[in-house]
């Protein structure tokens, strides 16, 4: 999949846009600065570096990053129409976190995360794009970006913090303290965590969806069989009412 200069551009407008409509000030006049500081970077880079996995493309960080605002915004209405506690976190801390979730993918102050991958076997043979920088000294993703917001002058909350910590759920085994505990008193006290994963998730599908799910469509067997116990297939079906003991229900499958 690739994006348009217009769709890329297109894609950044919106990003910044979100700043504008759900961050408060002072944080919105900061957050502000400092993407616009690495806007270069931030508008063109990928949102991962193998194809199997989603937006492998130049300008798929914001695009992946925008769908998340999106699905976080309606999955929290879902929770809310299932009755959770929407007084535990603010629509700010919702829609921050989401914007905000994957920022330590954009590297650090000097160096960018991804670079075009080099080595044509691994394009031709691994899908990878792209190659993760040896000059970023090692963090998790969670951990850059909290960094990178804290040495740029970015509050964030403690709600904030915790989402975006745990956004990956437990497919990061780094989470299972805050998502697996069985103890009341340690257990998340804000939903917020939840319904941020479940929105990268969501997002992350359709991604993958739209580059591979048309390519998977030709191999996969779509004919309508049946499979009811017709009069032709005698031996199967009484095989089946032969397991029932009560009549009726044996009679009215019969006649089936």
């Amino acid at each position: 999949m690739t994006l348009s200069a217009e769709q890329i551009q297109m894609n950044w407008v919106e990003f910044m846009s979100n700043i504008d409509t759900y961050i408060s000030s002072p944080r919105k006049e900061q957050l502000k600065s400092f993407y616009e500081k690495y806007e270069d970077r931030l508008m063109m880079m990928p949102a991962s570096h193998k194809k199997e996995y989603h937006n492998a493309f130049p300008g798929g960080y914001v695009d992946h990053v925008n769908r998340v605002v999106k699905a976080a915004l309606s999955m929290s209405a879902v929770w809310e129409g299932f009755g959770c506690d929407m007084t535990t976190f603010t629509q700010e801390e919702l829609v921050f976190s989401a914007i905000n979730h994957d920022l330590g993918k954009m590297g650090d102050d000097k160096h960018e995360s991804y670079l075009p991958q080099t080595d044509k076997w691994r394009r031709d043979k691994l899908g990878e794009d792209y190659m993760h920088n040896k000059e970023i000294a090692f963090s998790s993703v969670p951990d850059r970006g909290l960094f990178l917001l804290q040495d740029n002058g970015v509050k964030y909350t403690f709600n904030e913090m915790v989402a975006i910590q745990t956004h990956d759920g437990l497919y990061d085994p780094a989470n299972d303290k805050y998502l697996k505990s069985y103890m009341p008193e340690t257990k998340p006290r804000t939903s917020l965590p939840f319904i941020l994963h479940q929105a990268d998730m969501l997002a992350a599908r359709v991604e993958f969806e739209k580059e591979w799910l048309p390519k998977f469509k030709n191999s996969v067997d779509t004919s309508k069989k049946n499979y009811t116990l017709s009069n032709n297939n005698k031996s199967t079906k009484s095989k089946a009412l032969g397991t029932i003991s009560s009549p009726g229900l044996k009679n009215m499958l019969d006649n089936l």
